[in-house]
């Protein structure tokens, strides 16, 4: 079968890798998977991208005076193709309200044409429901995204010169360049954890911020310059953190291979493929108690859900510290639990399953 993914922009971030690897699933499975999007760069791209056929249509801009970011998507893509929805927008301002009352009037209507309905969390399926009534009725499908092992287990290890040889606890956030990522509780948390360990263990620490950077990202490059102006004003000494812009898959797994934690810091994902990629690696990770993460991390088992503020993540980040065996232990757990239930044989089997029922649906 000849499948097309339309996708808005094929850059880096958790959407892009799930329809990343939605495509080499169905390939797997025997199908032909073409992408269309309307930005492309393979500079700032999974490496997959390489491996499939890739249209652009490039003809509008993505937004107007730094506003009318959905409406402008919808523009450019002539056709609303959902793989997976999710409901990230807020909607404070008048104007913003009045603006989203028409989206939100056209996602309803869209959604509702669609022969098939995946989200990718339970999380996800309950804002569904409540944002849009009218498909209550509906059959949602919950398709948890997967993690391709295989790039994972045949990653060699890489120079990370970044990090000095001196580091033996490495907490590493890893997230997109956008204020609704929250990234600068990382910040506040490593402040924090000065207090709460002993200064010889604390020079030991290490703090690196990695995300998914685009130069012609206006907030990606504004948020960049307030979180270094932020790690100031904290006084975080110089030797003891970094910033890196779009580590290549390569730098970022050898950032969870070496990682004590990761700070997992967004509110209600409505799933976060993060903390499943740092269980896969053996890595603790500490998360907000809300949305995607309390469906992927088991607490005190596999990670920490803890109270979204900086000193719940510095109380479990002490923690690891002084007990090396619960780090590894927690470790070791958090790759079971991702080979049990987000092994990719598991969603390529499940998505082919829902294509063959929509296939017979369609021919009844």
């Amino acid at each position: 079968m000849l499948v097309t993914i339309i996708h808005p922009d094929l850059g880096i971030g958790g959407a892009e890798r799930l329809v990343m690897d939605a495509a080499v699933a169905m390939r797997q499975n025997g199908h032909e998977v073409r992408f269309v999007t309307n930005h492309f760069n393979p500079k700032h791209a999974f490496m997959e991208t390489a491996e499939f056929d890739i249209k652009v249509i490039d003809v509008f801009p993505r937004s107007i005076f730094g506003c009318g970011h959905a409406l402008c998507a919808y523009v450019r893509m002539c056709i609303a193709a959902l793989y997976i929805y999710q409901l990230l927008t807020t909607r404070k301002s008048m104007i913003k309200k009045f603006y989203r009352m028409f989206i939100d009037w056209f996602e309803t209507w869209t959604i509702a044409m669609a022969d098939l309905i995946c989200v990718n969390s339970k999380f996800t399926r309950e804002t569904v429901c409540e944002t849009f009534p009218c498909i209550r009725a509906r059959n949602i499908h919950i398709l948890y995204p997967t993690l391709n092992t295989k790039f994972f287990d045949s990653g060699g290890m890489v120079e990370l010169n970044e990090i000095p040889k001196k580091a033996r606890h490495i907490f590493v956030s890893i997230n997109r360049y956008e204020k609704k990522k929250n990234i600068g509780l990382a910040l506040e948390a490593f402040s924090l954890l000065q207090e709460k360990i002993p200064k010889d263990d604390y020079q030991y620490c290490f703090l690196v911020i990695a995300g998914g950077y685009d130069i012609m990202n206006v907030e990606n490059t504004t948020y960049f310059v307030e979180l270094q102006a932020n790690a100031i004003s904290l006084g975080l000494p110089r030797e003891q953190y970094v910033f890196l812009k779009s580590p290549t898959d390569e730098e970022k797994l050898e950032l969870l291979r070496r990682a004590t934690a990761v700070l997992y810091t967004p509110s209600n994902e409505h799933f976060g493929i993060v903390p499943v990629e740092a269980m896969y690696m053996k890595c603790c990770v500490i998360a907000p108690s809300s949305g995607g993460p309390r469906e992927t991390i088991i607490d005190e088992e596999t990670g920490f859900l803890v109270e979204e503020n900086p000193n719940s993540f510095a109380e479990k980040m002490a923690e690891l510290v002084k007990d090396k065996r619960k780090t590894e232990a927690m470790g070791n757990a958090g790759r079971k639990r991702v080979e049990s239930v987000f092994a990719m044989d598991n969603f390529a089997v499940q998505l082919e399953s829902l294509i063959r029922e929509v296939l017979s649906d369609a021919y009844k």
